[in-house]
């Protein structure tokens, strides 16, 4: 006893561990996964041909990693030593006796197979969408026609690690890195490190939920990995009973070039996204359009700087390619001289342009720019992410196993989201997200208008930076030829289409002229070889045809975004539970642990192979109860029997 005069403060030397913050959760966790049958479903789909982890099965190892995401502790290692006193306590919870050692968590993580994982990844987009939504109550974004679409994000996330320099010599035996496996060389970002772990995930934006997550090594497989994504996105949207056109996908400029838009075309989605080259600009139809006065004009909010946007119409990117909305946006160039991070500088304008296949009288250009720029709302839910689970933090040095633990964060993620909105009853959020408008002008090219093309462009000069003669040196004289700086000729050699709205000429020098001639080092460049002669290239582009501007006097209804708030609900949850109270009580003095039924003897004597039931009984709870487990604060409508 500690002497206090205004309380009395008891003291015991016996140890006795106070419950973790975190286990009330993960009881209410493992209520609801066992009273909707997914522990069952666990034990029976995911299965996995062991290696050296004793008498444990999948079903083991995915409590613990369900416990360690909800969590939140920083390591594997500090989370068990704060499971370690009350681990029969824990693996009760999922119907299972004994705790396994984390070395045996490490050697399943690394026999995981992509059997197994596929296993798992399946449940996942069965089971933990759903649950506690409907079709009204998932949101969704309505255009100016009253469609209604859901939006998806799909990016990727990349996780960058460190390894020491080590010495190349060939007396020394090539060095072993434990990140080979998981980790490649590829784009780090802004994280520092010399390998890099790419993961790409889809986020369902008006209730947050996970859709799902594939990894890879180094900078992964987008296009693989976007096939992955389109399926999980069919499957959240059958569940739902709605169709692919109802998805709208938002991508950056990873994504843009014609196989994987291709991809998304093919599965019926609508998409946004920023084109990673800039060569449309040169089509005829974008020149006639920029040359007219812009569709809209948007100014920045932090920089208010002012945006001119054009509306370039329907255009395939590629022959075979379906047709896609092009949107130009163009700024001028920074006073200081600065070369932008994003867009091409033609002249005086910074040049961007966005791919769509949004309808026109749906969304507006401007419409469609804050909708892409809208993906800010994405890199903020990864930061919650990264914060409240952190699943790029390293469980396993093998690609399967670490993308089995990401999976299983998710899990916990939208378990969160689902059972808070079950509790909290939080209603839906609707706002005006871009009020009504009348529909811009249109630009309609006259019929039958000859195709004409524009003067020639000679290729740029080198100029000082060089020494080297420019094409702007070479006079075009009235025989079509070009005479040279030494007054000698060149020749036309080819014109040729090089795209449907481009052509070049190419002129050639004569041989016997370059050879001895004293300009020659200034022509050709330092160090030209004696059989070589000077070539000049000139490029011209198709002339946009005639186009009128029509009016069209038609008002546009509003654009409505109706989602929930997704981190309110979780956040309020955990919280919630971290601060209720939790007893563990034992039933009997000196539990004795009930072992299974034995094996028949024949089976034992002919050493047949433990079959799946057999397997998954060793580490069953066998028994009555042997604790009880009090949880303050359960809500009456957590349907949790």
């Amino acid at each position: 006893m500690i002497p206090n005069p205004s309380i009395e403060v008891q003291t015991s030397p016996v140890d006795h561990p106070s419950v973790p913050v975190w286990f009330a959760e993960v009881v209410i966790l493992s209520q609801h996964l066992a009273t909707k049958g997914l522990l069952e479903t666990f034990a029976h789909q995911v299965r996995l041909v062991r290696g050296r982890f004793g008498s444990y099965e999948p079903l083991d190892f995915l409590a613990l990693l369900i416990g360690y995401a909800a969590s939140g502790e920083r390591t594997l290692a500090d989370f068990f030593d704060r499971l370690a006193p009350f681990g029969a306590a824990f693996m009760a919870l999922f119907g299972r006796a004994r705790l396994p050692h984390h070395s045996s968590l490490s050697r399943f993580l690394a026999s995981v197979d992509h059997p197994c994982l596929e296993a798992f990844r399946t449940l996942f987009e069965q089971n933990s969408f759903a649950e506690g939504w409907t079709t009204e109550t998932i949101g969704g974004i309505w255009d100016r026609q009253g469609r209604r679409f859901i939006v998806f994000d799909v990016d990727a996330t990349r996780q960058a690690a460190r390894q020491r320099a080590l010495p190349c010599d060939p007396t020394l035996p090539p060095p072993r890195r434990r990140l080979d496996a998981v980790c490649a060389p590829g784009y780090t970002g802004r994280k520092r490190g010399e390998v890099v772990r790419t993961r790409t995930v889809i986020l369902q934006m008006h209730t947050r939920q996970w859709v799902g997550t594939y990894a890879g090594r180094g900078n992964g497989d987008y296009q693989g990995e976007l096939t992955s994504a389109l399926r999980a996105i069919t499957t959240y949207l059958k569940l739902f009973t709605l169709t692919p056109e109802a998805a709208l996908v938002r991508l950056d400029g990873q994504y843009s070039d014609t196989v994987a838009i291709t991809q998304l075309i093919e599965a019926g989605v609508h998409l946004v996204t920023r084109a990673r080259g800039y060569r449309v600009l040169e089509h005829p139809q974008i020149q006639r359009v920029l040359a007219h006065p812009p569709t809209a004009s948007m100014t920045r909010v932090n920089s208010e700087e002012v945006v001119e946007v054009f509306d370039g119409g329907w255009l395939p990117l590629d022959e075979g390619v379906p047709q896609t909305r092009i949107i130009v946006a163009r700024h001028r160039t920074s006073t200081s001289g600065k070369r932008p991070s994003v867009g091409k500088c033609i002249g005086e304008w910074v040049y961007e342009v966005f791919i769509t296949t949004l309808p026109a009288d749906g969304f507006l250009v401007e419409d469609v720019l804050n909708l892409y720029h809208g993906r800010g709302a994405f890199e903020a839910v990864l930061a919650n992410e990264d914060v409240e689970e952190d699943p790029d933090r390293w469980c396993s040095y093998t690609q399967c196993g670490q993308e089995l633990w990401q999976i299983a964060c998710q899990w916990v993620w939208n378990l969160r989201l689902s059972l808070g909105q079950a509790t909290q009853q939080v209603e839906l959020r609707e706002i005006e997200w871009a009020p009504p408008k009348q529909a811009p002008p249109s630009l309609e090219a006259v019929e039958d208008a000859p195709r004409e093309y524009g003067p020639w462009q000679w290729a740029k000069a080198f100029g000082a930076a060089t020494g080297r003669f420019g094409a702007d040196a070479f006079v075009l004289q009235e025989d079509g030829k070009l005479r040279c700086p030494a007054g000698s000729s060149l020749w036309l050699s080819e014109v040729r289409q090089e795209n449907e709205f481009t052509q070049r000429a190419t002129y050639l020098g004569f041989r016997r002229d370059c050879e001895p001639c004293a300009l020659k080092e200034q022509c050709l460049g330092r160090g030209a070889k004696g059989n070589r002669a000077r070539r000049v290239s000139a490029v011209r582009r198709l002339l946009p045809p005639p186009a009128t501007m029509l009016r069209t006097p038609m008002m546009l209804g509003s654009i409505r975004w109706v989602d929930v708030a997704g981190r309110a609900l979780r956040r309020t949850w955990t919280t919630h539970w971290r601060s209720q109270y939790v007893e563990l009580i034992p039933l009997v003095e000196f539990p004795q642990r009930v072992f299974p039924p034995p094996r028949p003897p024949r089976a034992i004597r002919s050493h047949y192979r433990w079959s799946w039931p057999d397997r998954l009984a060793r580490n069953a709870w066998w028994g009555p109860p042997q604790l009880r487990i009090t949880v303050a604060g359960v809500p009456t409508t957590l349907a949790i029997n």
